[in-house]
């Protein structure tokens, strides 16, 4: 039975097993091999050091050190076995000693920079998400998708802007594309989300909406710097409501399959420049009735590239893959794109995907009156008499007359009285309920003079 010191022994060799990297010892391998076929000696004893060196790629420096220590062990042995001279194998030794070392370096060096960048990544990934908001499937009427890739993969965070908000005006979105790209970008899209996030809610009028996120973006960007922005509203069922300012026309599909450029009637200037032109955005209202759709992007989707220089044909693309599921249709659209640059972008790219789905009648069991009009079971009709009138209008059933021969007292007669007994007595008492009902609703409180006690004073 092993004891506690040989199962130590067992889980540290599993470790150094695991932390071994098998193609640096397939290398060492592989030269020994060929030593020992060719009785190469000297020629192959220094090919040892490529071991170590490419762990450095791939393992930590533990994984470096095992495969320099194997290196070496196996370097004195087949230098023995090859009858190399002292001092030739010592210099072979040293060498491979000298490349561990720097490998096993180089490796630490390696691993502290991946814990550098992973910490990047984490903090990039939380401004992201206090930026850009993960948006539900579902908010208000709509059902929504959006996909969103930054041009600088290892920050997860551009300058493409996205959020949508259901405000007492109705959901209001807004997409948009800052100028320039990565980290530069992301203090003016924070900017502009944090004041629209707080306008849409404020603001009935989307113009005034759109006004206070100008305001403040010329206050506070330079004069180069500027915003390309859409900003949309559905204050009302069956309209949408579209402000463009300097951005890419939004696309409506129909529910059979058209897809429509939405241009600005007037166009504006970007957010951040209208100090320069004078010009006012305007307000477009459009028909958006259930099925339709609208596709907002940035010039990151329309401007992408092949190796061609053929940019990307959104209209078309739409048109493909349009369906009822905003997240499929963007999911297909998104994977067209990057098939279409060759796997990477090289700008920022958003795509915010609005449904409005059909919304079915309500339906219920409905029963059919007997002047053949048909009204749900949990109405009643207008003319139909109250339960307690039904009641008090039940006709006393009249028993059988007797026949010849009876005498009146048979089982059948004495059912019948005693059906006849019992429907009196519940009239009866259907209608000394409604006479005290009555008696009550007439009642009127007081509160006597002097006293804090209630009475009942009833009418004469």
């Amino acid at each position: 039975m092993a004891g506690p010191g040989a199962s130590a022994r067992k889980r540290a060799a599993a470790r150094l097993a695991a932390g071994t990297p098998l193609l640096p010892v397939l290398i060492v391998s592989a030269v020994v091999l060929v030593d020992l076929v060719g009785g190469a000696g000297m020629i192959s004893l220094p090919l040892l050091a490529a071991g170590p060196a490419l762990a450095a790629t791939t393992s930590g420096p533990r994984g470096v050190l095992c495969v320099g220590l194997l290196a070496g062990v196996l370097g004195v042995t087949l230098g023995i076995r090859d009858d190399v001279p002292g001092h030739e194998l010592a210099v072979v030794l040293s060498a491979l000693a000298a490349v561990t070392l720097a490998s096993g370096l180089a490796s630490a060096l390696r691993g502290r920079r991946e814990r550098v960048l992973a910490a990047v990544r984490s903090v990039a990934e939380a401004a992201q998400h206090a930026l850009l908001k993960p948006v539900p499937a579902t908010v208000g009427p709509f059902q929504v998708a959006v996909r969103y890739s930054a041009a600088a993969a290892e920050a997860r965070i551009g300058g493409d802007l996205y959020a949508l908000v259901p405000t007492p005006y109705g959901v209001r979105l807004i997409v948009g594309d800052v100028r320039g790209k990565g980290l530069p970008a992301v203090g003016t899209a924070a900017l502009v989300l944090g004041v629209f996030r707080e306008a849409a809610y404020d603001e009935p009028d989307l113009l005034a909406v759109v006004g206070r996120i100008e305001r403040s973006l010329a206050r506070n960007l330079g004069s180069d710097d500027f915003v390309t922005a859409v900003v949309a509203g559905y204050p009302r069922a069956g309209q949408l409501e579209v402000v463009n300012c300097g951005h890419a026309p939004p696309l409506l599909v129909r529910p059979s399959g058209g897809v429509v450029a939405v241009e600005p009637a007037r166009p504006a200037p970007p957010l951040g420049l209208r100090a320069l032109t004078g010009e006012t955005p305007s307000l477009q209202v459009l028909p958006f009735a259930d099925g339709d759709q609208l596709l907002l992007y940035t010039d990151g989707v329309t401007e992408a590239r092949d190796h061609g220089r053929e940019f990307y044909p959104l209209a078309e693309g739409l048109a493909r893959h349009v369906s009822d599921e905003p997240a499929r249709t963007l999911t297909a659209l998104h994977d067209e794109l990057l098939a279409h640059v060759g796997g990477r972008l090289h700008d920022d790219a958003a795509l915010l995907l609005l449904r409005k789905p059909a919304v079915p009648e309500a339906t219920g069991p409905r029963a059919v009156h007997q002047d053949g009009a048909e009204f749900p079971l949990q109405e009643r009709r207008r003319e139909d008499p109250p339960p307690c009138a039904m009641a008090s209008a039940i006709p006393q059933p009249s028993p059988p007359a007797a026949r010849d021969g009876d005498a009146g007292s048979g089982p059948e007669q004495r059912a019948w009285r005693a059906l006849a007994l019992g429907v009196a007595d519940h009239v009866e008492a259907v209608r000394r309920w409604r006479a005290s009902r009555t008696l009550m609703s007439g009642a009127v409180a007081r509160r006597s003079p002097g006293s804090g006690s209630r009475e009942w004073d009833r009418p004469g």
